[in-house]
């Protein structure tokens, strides 16, 4: 049986190629490719090239090209159906199964885009060329919106008095008519009447680009109905995981860093109509974590920026403390405050485009910016007030989910606490306090502190600890003879002190002609110098501190090898390498 063809375009559009490729090729960036060596034969000169724009790869010396799809199986050995279970994981979808309700689901989600897409091409059109809508043409232009962003966004209009239903009642069945959410039964008049009716619509695209629902914005000004109104939830349309304009914006994430979070349908058109397009919008709820993870399929850097109101600070707050817990070293999240009673599609109306992105550049504020100064303007300086909030923002920091990225942000909160009670703290001891760090320093040393992997930390540690005790190295010389590692300029230097060990030759600081930039990278971030400062003259208490840095790096170098021989051991079954694995565990362990 064949995977339907809108399960295998999902897949394809949340994963970039170069996503997939880099798993197994190292990729540089060139202009709008990526290159590298080819996985498909040995060579010294880069011939593989990866499109994400086009969505293939390009092997010069072998011929070979592909998708995705194509680029696994090759590669793994892997059939189209293997290839497309362990693509769907990657990009966080469930597996689809074929059984007789998946048959009948799909032919469902055929009838339901079918619909969709009749519907929102009849309204456009109605839009367009209806002699009756003049006034609705007239509303658009007063909202600065030309002709080319009706037809961007397939903006329609549905008047007071439609009745599509009859329209489609003979061609499609009333349950998945109905499923489409498009109507609603009206007992007393016994018919189906238009959820949308007397409101301009705003076509919501699955990421593929399909229409899956609707947006709606009544443009006369009266107290019973409500402004906007969205699709409710069907089988094919999910509020949650879903997002305004993101099968347009995730095609620029290859030009653009950042991509705009915005509250409306009107921010986004607004935005796009002033050459910002890299803006989407979430569809009438709280923002959710999936939203955020699909945005980070093709984002690293969010800028969530709401009405320039009470509600919108409301919907920012709740949205901050809800995501930072995704905060990830490779990921930004920051938040954009406009003026008292802006949007972004005021805004940038009166201001312009350019001035919207220096006013971004200018004012956008980190997230764990945002929740400590929120948190912190709601204190007093009394002691109970000030106890709830570094209890407060410790638990917010504990939330997070990457370890990395929860040191940190729990020690910038705690240095900036530090500084709102610095009678308390300057009469401490020493060895428990140390002094806090400017706020400047702090996110300097935050921001580059980002970039570092943890084993590139622990080689840190390793070497700092080998510069500062070259005589103790040389008299135990064993410990360090087996350890491997893994970032180039370190193994540079660890190979420097091995060889003249080896040689027999001088060993000092000046013998190892280390550059001076590389040796204050390495004093500044290993984590043990304030330890190894307090161990001076006790041999025993330093050797176990090397030995305790050593196991930390042969089992970051066993973790790698135990998830190598798992991958393998998923796919071939194959005794041996469960065997070595488990040997590698046992080993493990007792590190």
């Amino acid at each position: 049986m064949k995977y339907p063809k809108e399960y295998l375009d999902e897949i394809k559009t949340r994963l970039k190629v170069s996503t997939v490729v880099s798993k197994s090729v190292n990729l540089k960036k060139r202009g709008k490719e990526f290159v590298g060596l080819s996985p498909f034969k040995t060579e010294k000169t880069p011939s593989f090239t990866v499109n994400d724009e086009k969505g293939f790869y390009h092997c010069f010396s072998t011929a070979e090209h592909g998708n995705i799809f194509d680029f696994i199986m090759k590669t793994q050995n892997l059939k189209f159906g293997e290839a497309v279970k362990y693509l769907a994981n990657l990009a966080g979808m469930q597996p689809y199964t074929f059984s007789k309700k998946d048959e009948e689901r799909e032919k469902q989600w055929n009838e339901y885009s079918e619909i969709f897409k009749i519907y929102v091409e009849y309204y456009h059109n109605e839009l367009l060329k209806n002699h009756d809508f003049n006034f609705v043409r007239e509303y658009l232009k007063k909202r600065k919106l030309s002709k080319e962003d009706v037809l961007n966004f397939k903006i329609g209009y549905v008047h007071y008095n439609a009745n599509f239903y009859e329209k489609i009642k003979s061609k499609f069945s009333e349950k998945n008519i109905t499923d489409t959410g498009l109507f609603y039964f009206d007992e007393k008049k016994n018919i189906y009447v238009e959820r949308f009716r007397d409101r301009i619509i705003f076509p919501i695209n699955s990421i593929t680009g399909q229409p899956i629902a609707l947006g709606g914005r009544t443009i006369k000004e009266n107290n019973y109905m409500a402004k906007y109104i969205n699709s409710p939830e069907t089988p094919f349309f999910k509020k949650g995981s879903n997002l305004y304009n993101l099968d347009y914006a995730r095609k620029l994430s290859n030009k653009i860093e950042n991509v705009y979070l915005v509250e409306g349908y009107m921010d986004v058109v607004g935005l796009r109509s002033k050459g910002i397009e890299n803006a989407v919008a979430n569809l009438g709820t709280s923002l959710t974590d999936r939203q955020v993870l699909v945005l980070n399929q093709f984002y690293d850097d969010l800028i969530i920026c709401f009405d320039g109101d009470e509600s919108g600070y409301k919907a920012a707050l709740r949205a901050a403390e809800n995501l930072i817990k995704e905060l990830k070293p490779e990921k930004q999240i920051s938040f954009l405050f406009l003026p008292d009673n802006e949007d972004p599609d005021s805004f940038v109306n009166k201001n312009g485009k350019d001035y919207f992105i220096q006013f971004t550049k200018d004012k956008k504020i980190s997230i764990h910016n945002f929740i400590f100064n929120h948190y912190k303007n709601e204190t007093t300086s009394d002691p109970s007030s000030l106890a709830i909030f570094e209890k407060k923002i410790r638990t917010i920091a504990g939330t997070i989910k990457d370890d990395y990225i929860k040191k940190y942000v729990l020690e910038f909160f705690l240095e900036k606490i530090n500084l709102l009670t610095p009678n308390t703290n300057q009469n401490k001891h020493k060895t428990y306090f140390k002094k806090a760090k400017s706020l400047k320093t702090t996110q300097i040393h935050f921001n580059e502190t980002k970039d570092l992997s943890s084993i590139e930390i622990k080689e840190f540690s390793f070497l700092y600890f080998i510069i500062n005790n070259l005589s103790l190295i040389k008299n135990n010389f064993n410990l360090i003879q087996d350890v491997k590692l893994f970032s180039t300029e370190n193994k540079i230097i660890y190979e420097s002190v091995f060889n003249k060990i080896l040689n027999n030759q001088e060993l000092s600081i000046n013998d190892l002609s280390i550059d001076s930039q590389i040796l204050n990278k390495i004093s500044k971030f290993a984590s043990i110098k304030h330890i190894l400062n307090k161990l001076e003259n006790d041999e025993y208490r330093l050797i176990e501190l090397l030995k305790e840095i050593v196991r930390d790096i042969k089992n970051y170098e066993l973790e790698i090898r135990i998830e190598e021989l798992e991958s393998k051991f998923s796919k071939d079954l194959n005794e041996n390498t469960f065997n070595e694995l488990r040997q590698l565990k046992k080993l493990q362990k007792i590190n």
